[in-house]
């Protein structure tokens, strides 16, 4: 199947032949279903944001990643829907005190988020404080499965792809997944989408979700962690590519532009042929 949307049909029946397997494998429920909806750009006003939480509910999306502050709000908004609420915990940088990750974590779960994204310690990490990193990720785990929630912990795989702590870029990363494994993780996800990395014309940017990494942490975590990609996926195609690569959830600000083409699409009788080119960055 992978092999078939590398490249475009050849004939006729080939192009017939891939637009049925691919509406079979990926219904509209199934890839609206992986979608985490970003609201979380830091001028995003009272408007924007119910405006955002009544998009994800019209798109039937899989939850709205909020800020911690818009907990409560988001979950009046979509109460009544399948719509889920998650927040973000030590936003974007990682850097609050385990006890500030464990309490904000606490703190989100009592308004009402289900799911939580944390910010592993990225510097204690580069410094090779393995233990500082497994008990940041697992006190913030522990809270959250306390209230039934789950959580994503996030790598931010931009500044780690140096590697570090004596270890290369992948090996780095897959030393992560297996400690975030043993401390209660219930997915790893790559990227915050606001990891900007200093380039050499002094400019700042970064790729968020690659390929290579999305293949890497699903082959380093076990069946019971899932993988979340986040960060420059803006298409349908980037999307399914995703779902391709084995991640369960993706975070995005393009939704509805995602899936609009795919009902353009299924009435066009299309299929997606192009599987889409991941690791652009971009907001």
């Amino acid at each position: 199947m992978r092999g078939d949307l590398a490249q475009p049909p050849r004939t006729a029946l080939d192009r017939i032949r891939l637009m049925k397997e691919v509406r079979m494998q990926y219904s509209y429920e199934e890839l609206a279903g992986m979608i985490d909806h970003s609201l979380l750009h830091p001028t995003l006003t009272d408007a924007e944001f119910t405006a955002g939480c009544q998009l994800a509910a019209k798109y039937s999306v899989a939850s709205v990643c909020v800020k911690p502050y818009a907990v409560q709000q988001g979950v009046k908004l979509l109460a009544g829907t399948a719509v889920k609420v998650g927040c973000v915990i030590g936003f974007p940088h990682g850097n609050s005190a385990t006890e500030v990750k464990r309490y904000e974590t606490e703190v989100a779960c009592r308004d009402g988020a289900v799911e939580i994204d944390m910010v592993i310690n990225i510097g204690k990490a580069l410094s090779g404080e393995w233990d500082y990193v497994e008990q940041d990720v697992r006190a913030v785990c522990d809270e959250a499965h306390r209230h039934t929630a789950k959580v994503k912990v996030i790598f931010e795989n931009d500044y780690l792809s140096k590697g570090g702590a004596g270890l290369t870029g992948d090996e780095f990363k897959i030393k992560l997944c297996q400690l975030c494994e043993r401390a209660g993780t219930d997915w790893v996800k790559t990227s915050t989408g606001y990891g900007f990395v200093k380039q050499a014309d002094g400019s700042y940017n970064y790729q968020g979700a690659t390929e290579h990494d999305l293949v890497l942490m699903r082959a380093n975590c076990s069946a019971r962690v899932q993988v979340k990609a986040a960060g420059g996926v803006r298409d349908l195609d980037g999307l399914i590519r995703v779902r391709h690569l084995g991640a369960t959830r993706c975070g995005a600000t393009a939704t509805a532009a995602m899936l609009d083409e795919y009902r353009r699409r299924e009435a066009a009788g299309e299929a997606p042929v192009d599987a889409g080119r991941l690791g652009a960055g971009g907001y």
